[in-house]
């Protein structure tokens, strides 16, 4: 017999070993974050240079990037960042523009018809990673598996949905999550 909570599995047996202050920590790890950046998704675009030679990002860019760090901290509230590998579910939902039939308008809204116009997906992901750092997630490297898609929709934004991994970190440094944790400790005691 087992007990769910928040998308995390405890048998009978694990929950008298496991204190209820880790099990509250592995809860909240353990359950996704979705982001949701409300408004027309702004992609990242190249860093501008001046003719003295200083290099900015675009005030567009900046301004949709403070936006999203906001709907970050909103979506995690009082919780500290992720230092867990995790995986990243982009969705760039754009406008239909108001030029278009009503028949293609009808095909973008069902999905028979995909944006494939500029700017490029991996563009969003800059930008919607870099609302993520160091608020949902400790830093940008944790996350190891990306899928992302851009599609048209009525109500246009960048929704991210950040998923937490039982996996270990390759690195020193990071963060490991507890049970890949003790399974490495315990893998690397030499017997006397």
């Amino acid at each position: 017999m087992g007990s769910r909570g928040a998308g995390l599995t405890v048998t009978t047996s694990a929950r008298n070993k496991i204190s209820d202050d880790e099990r509250v920590t592995a809860r909240v790890v353990a359950a996704p974050i979705t982001v949701v950046i409300g408004g027309r998704p702004v992609a990242k675009a190249r860093p501008r240079a001046t003719r003295r030679g200083f290099v900015y990002t675009p005030a567009h860019v900046r301004k949709y990037e403070a936006h999203g760090r906001l709907a970050a901290q909103l979506a995690m509230g009082d919780r500290p960042p992720i230092e867990v590998p995790v995986r990243l579910e982009l969705v760039a939902e754009l406008p239909i523009p108001a030029s278009w039939s009503g028949r293609k308008r009808a095909l973008a809204i069902t999905g028979d018809l995909f944006p494939t116009s500029r700017p490029d997906v991996d563009n969003y992901i800059k930008a919607g990673l870099d609302s993520l750092n160091e608020i949902v997630v400790r830093d940008d490297s944790q996350i190891v598996e990306i899928t992302a898609r851009k599609r048209f929709s009525i109500a246009p934004k960048l929704a991210m949905t950040v998923f937490p991994l039982d996996a270990g970190c390759s690195n020193r440094g990071a963060k490991c999550s507890k049970g890949k944790q003790r399974s490495a400790e315990r893998d690397t005691k030499v017997a006397p």
